[in-house]
């Protein structure tokens, strides 16, 4: 039976597998699935265009057997001069090719410094695509990459617009550059806990991100992460073998 990204006993163990041709994709499949990967995350705006093709997209799918597939479509790399109505339509196409996860930027179509829409004819459009995407037996996170520290009420406002667009999973992504930022940014796990109805995803970056190494002990519903640190991995994101080991031995 294939994995899920809902309803897990522990947060999952998603690895990320950034590469910009297909047979590297594959590559780290293979390296990591020994390794404990529960699911993985293709990031296609770093696929190459002429590997932009639904046979491509069902064969990596595949690939994957049991293990789901989170994917995003962000605006940089090879989709740099493309409009967010591109975006979106590859996103639905992606869906359909068997994608379980597509990431929804919280600002497709009304591009903000804070990744959340504020536009009301946007803010349609994305539960517009939201729908398209569910029609296509998909479910969403919808992502803001804030990318700075910011306090507990901001946080909780992104996450409460995420849930009422109709994303499946909320994603939001901060800052922390002191302990005592760090020990907000712990605190606010929490109280998303106790307002969402829905799955999140918090995560910061900076000098303090112990958040990506035991998030999901606190109430994360997954965790990010890569096999190796090649020229396409994400530096803040752990490990597998790393997290694995930490992830086990919490208790």
């Amino acid at each position: 039976m294939k994995q899920s990204f809902f309803e897990n006993d522990k947060a999952l163990l998603t690895v990320m597998v950034q590469a910009d041709n297909p047979d590297r994709i594959k590559e780290l499949i293979d390296k990591s699935v020994p390794e404990g990967a529960e699911a993985f995350g293709m990031q296609f705006e770093q696929l190459k265009s002429e590997y932009r093709t639904k046979e491509v997209y069902k064969d990596l799918f595949a690939y994957a057997k049991d293990k789901p597939v989170y994917v995003t479509n962000y605006r940089h790399t090879s989709n740099e001069g493309k409009t967010d109505d591109m975006l979106a339509a590859e996103l639905v196409e992606l869906a359909g090719c068997g994608a379980d996860l597509c990431d929804v930027m919280g600002d497709y179509f009304d591009r903000q410094p804070d990744e959340v829409a504020v536009d009301k004819t946007a803010i349609e459009k994305q539960k517009e695509l939201i729908r398209k995407i569910h029609d296509k037996g998909a479910k969403v996170l919808m992502s803001s990459h804030v990318l700075k520290y910011i306090p507990a009420e901001k946080v909780l406002e992104i996450a409460l617009e995420h849930q009422k667009r109709g994303a499946d999973i909320c994603k939001i992504v901060t800052g922390a550059d002191t302990m005592e930022q760090q020990l907000e940014n712990l605190k606010i796990i929490n109280m998303l806990k106790e307002n969402l109805k829905i799955p999140f995803l918090f995560l910061c970056g900076g000098e303090c991100r112990i958040l990506r190494r035991i998030g999901g002990e606190l109430g994360c519903c997954m965790y990010l992460c890569v096999h190796e640190y090649d020229a396409l991995a994400t530096p803040a994101q752990p490990l597998l073998k790393q997290l694995k080991t930490i992830r086990d031995n919490i208790s």
